[in-house]
């Protein structure tokens, strides 16, 4: 995306739920320290989008999206019962973001592991995920027996590998490792594994690539983390292993995300909304402004990005001001100010 330097760049932004308005403000205010580079639309989801237009994804909040083709959005919160769907899931078929992207990387000194550095590329939109589900007949219980299914697609495996492959070349990294369960689904995840072979094989030369099947690859991963550079794998497979991968450096405190289409793309923190704790200025906005260093990158300003990456990095590992969760007695709002000190 060309971006006139001094133009400011038309975003949507979602504060979410819970937690979403604290850590929102503190993200912004870090944002507008930097030159305020985004032009906010506001708009509601999740229980905030029923309080306000009485549907947990209002047509506003769409629209604005398809405006601006871009977005920053805070944690969400579905409604328990009354048939709502997934406000992530309307939100990634609404705009065919097929790519979820987890960046995971060592940032606090005294956690369990020094050199974690791994990008997961998880296909978004196939898979168990697409949630059709429904009840059989059995014994004579017209809702004894419950039924899943699932698809992938060649097309999205192609797209998601390549997505992962292109993302290797373009920031040096060394080896893709392929997951997937196609010793027990030999249909729905060896088709993939077919398909992300044949991508694999385009790239020779370029980058290392390996196959890994699921279970053993959770495993590994905690075993072995070093041995990891890009992920690439199916739906249900990239949301268990990317919140692996956060566990490994801390939790999802950390850990940043990004969907990514091929017209839009949606920035977030993957942590949830945590109501327990909101209005408190206990929450840890760092996954949330890591959000933004992605989406700043995204738009091609990448010096900023680095800028504010590093003022996080700084932050957490000299603990300062930052929030219980990353062993300070700070606030939501304090560790931002330290982080706007830094930059």
């Amino acid at each position: 995306m060309e971006v006139p330097v001094t133009s400011k760049i038309q975003a949507t932004l979602i504060p979410g739920d819970g937690i979403g308005p604290e850590i929102t403000k503190a993200v912004t205010a870090v944002l507008d320290h930097m030159g305020q580079p985004f032009e906010w639309d506001v708009q509601q989801a999740g229980m905030a989008g029923i309080d306000a237009e009485g549907v947990p994804l209002p047509q506003n909040t769409i629209d604005s999206i398809r405006r601006t083709n871009l977005a920053l959005k805070g944690p969400l919160t579905t409604p328990v019962g009354g048939g709502f769907t997934s406000i992530n899931l309307q939100l990634r078929q609404e705009f065919e973001l097929f790519a979820n992207v987890r960046p995971t990387k060592t940032i606090k000194t005294d956690g369990r592991y020094d050199n974690v550095d791994m990008v997961i590329f998880r296909e978004n939109l196939e898979g168990y995920y697409i949630a059709d589900e429904g009840y059989i007949e059995h014994n004579g219980d017209p809702e004894g027996k419950v039924y899943s299914t699932g698809y992938n697609t060649k097309e999205e495996a192609r797209r998601i590998t390549r997505a992962a492959f292109d993302y290797a070349v373009a920031n040096g990294r060394k080896k893709v490792s392929i997951v997937h369960k196609a010793n027990i689904l030999k249909l729905l995840s060896g088709m993939f594994l077919e398909e992300a072979r044949e991508i694999a094989k385009e790239y020779e030369g370029k980058v290392a690539w390996d196959e890994r099947i699921v279970d053993a690859c959770a495993m590994q991963m905690v075993m072995y983390p070093d041995d990891f550079d890009v992920i690439v794998t199916t739906n249900l497979f990239g949301d268990i292993l990317s919140d692996l991968a956060a566990g490994l450096v801390g939790g999802l405190g950390l850990a940043p995300g990004a969907n990514i289409g091929k017209d839009a793309a949606i920035f977030e923190a993957v942590h949830g909304s945590a109501p327990d704790i909101a209005g408190q200025q206990k929450a840890n906005p760092c996954a949330f402004l890591m959000a933004a260093g992605l989406m700043l990158e995204h738009v091609g300003k990448t010096d900023d990005a680095e800028r504010l990456r590093k003022a996080v990095i700084g932050t957490v590992q000299a603990k300062d001001r930052v929030t219980p969760d990353l062993g300070g007695t700070g606030n939501t709002m304090s560790i931002a100010e330290a982080i706007m000190d830094r930059l």
